[in-house]
């Protein structure tokens, strides 16, 4: 892993929710280039060992921690051996996430509706309060909330999911609003469309030749993690390349280089 002349995250702590895969691993490889001492959580144990392995390959320090962020007691022992091992947490992104295929209302189980719920909405909830004596007491912290374009309107065939981000970007701005005092910034991105694992299991494997590079996404966690950002809180950022509704059927070009 090659490191840039002033790592922007040099010595910091940062938590990866969701960071086995897609965009939670694109953030996990970028922050730990940036310096950053990585805890990838998912629930996937192997996987987020995988990204640990990588990390640590690279010359990076990263842990991986098996924990569901949607249950009390995962998210409390997930901070404990934080604490323990680092003594701090500088970051945490909450990007855990899960969705659905198409899916009308009338057609959605109360089981269905509460697994998106209870990963999409809860999990930041339970993780933000998790760090947030930690930070307060650090007086700093950066926590990034992962939305969507998709919180910014309703679709289709995309309840809980919709909803949940649409609470997320709500939930940020609450919780900005809280912690400002304490040093402690809080935003959201909403991504457009990403090529990610996700968009290809809910599409049936047709994602659109005009979705970003997960890589994207990762440069715009890095600049809400650094103190670059220290402006910056209680905002939800789009990041949406083509996939921007102000470009209509121009969204259906091909990402040009």
């Amino acid at each position: 892993m090659e490191r840039s002349e002033e790592m922007r995250l040099a010595g910091k702590v940062a938590i990866i929710t969701g960071g086995s895969r897609g965009i939670g691993r694109a953030m996990a490889l970028a922050f730990a280039q940036e310096g950053a001492k990585v805890v990838v959580v998912g629930r996937n144990k192997s996987r987020c060992q995988e990204v640990f392995a990588q990390i640590s390959r690279s010359g990076g320090t990263a842990i991986s921690i098996q924990a569901d962020v949607s249950k009390e007691a995962d998210v409390a022992a997930m901070v404990s051996q934080i604490k323990e091992k680092f003594k701090r947490i500088d970051i945490l992104v909450n990007n855990a996430a899960v969705n659905l295929p198409f899916r009308e209302v009338i057609e959605l189980t109360l089981d269905e509706w509460n697994w998106v719920i209870a990963t999409n909405l809860t999990g930041p909830f339970l993780c933000s309060r998790a760090v947030l004596p930690l930070m307060i007491a650090q007086r700093s912290g950066k926590i990034i909330n992962m939305a969507s374009l998709g919180g910014r309107q309703g679709a289709a065939g995309r309840a809980p999911y919709r909803p949940a981000k649409a609470a997320i970007i709500n939930f940020t701005e609450c919780l900005a609003a809280e912690v400002k005092e304490h040093g402690i910034d809080v935003n959201a991105i909403c991504p457009g469309v990403v090529a990610t694992d996700m968009m290809s299991e809910i599409t049936g494997g047709k994602v659109p030749s005009y979705a970003m590079p997960l890589e994207d996404i990762a440069s715009v966690a890095v600049f809400l993690a650094s103190d670059e950002s220290r402006s910056v809180t209680g905002t939800a950022i789009d990041v949406l390349g083509l996939s921007n509704p102000v470009f209509g059927v121009q969204a259906s070009v091909t990402r040009k280089k």
